[in-house]
């Protein structure tokens, strides 16, 4: 079931299979792009999906736009505020209906001066996506929780060197940031 909906989402982003990612025929106004897909929980011989998720922050060169239902995961959040402190674009809108008043991993990133906002419009801002530089996108079904990295099944796809696609979710985010909340710091 896995390979099929990944076959499928693969032809639809007209990428063709190679040994551990995908690689797009080239053509004359395309680059190389590949991808990197991680399970969880791990599948033998390929990265989990919070390698995957660690993986794009850290090869990220100019901005980190995150746009997620749920943040506690402590790595990830450690992620991006190293990537803030290196001077990136970082970002983070959030559904606030999980945000309480305990410490958490999302105030800890706005503590640390990443911006983060919180989206309130819908029933459920259920989005687990970054666009990485404007050319790389994270998705999947993976959320950035302790849960999803310990206990769940989950998925991630990085998508690299794909403009067109991050630029359709990159348009997504930038929705949502507008009609989203600022979340101040809590010290």
């Amino acid at each position: 079931m896995r390979a099929a909906a990944l076959a499928l989402l693969l032809a639809a982003s007209a990428c063709s299979v190679a040994a551990r990612g995908v690689e797009r025929a080239p053509d004359a106004a395309s680059t190389l792009a590949d991808a990197v897909v991680g399970f969880t929980p791990q599948v033998e011989g390929a990265p989990s999906a919070e390698a995957v998720v660690l993986q794009g922050i850290a090869g990220a060169q100019r901005s980190v736009h995150v746009a997620t239902f749920i943040l506690t995961s402590k790595k990830i959040a450690q992620a991006l505020v190293a990537a803030h402190q290196r001077g990136l674009d970082v970002r983070v809108v959030a559904d606030p209906r999980l945000q309480t008043d305990r410490y958490s991993a999302l105030t800890f990133v706005a503590n640390q001066g990443v911006p983060v906002r919180a989206n309130a419009r819908y029933a459920l801002m259920h989005h687990k996506f970054m666009v990485i530089d404007g050319r790389d996108l994270q998705t999947g079904s993976y959320n950035y929780t302790q849960a999803a990295a310990a206990r769940n099944a989950e998925n991630v796809l990085l998508l690299r060197n794909r403009r067109d696609v991050a630029a359709a979710y990159e348009q997504e985010w930038q929705r949502l940031w507008a009609e989203a909340e600022p979340v101040a710091p809590r010290h």
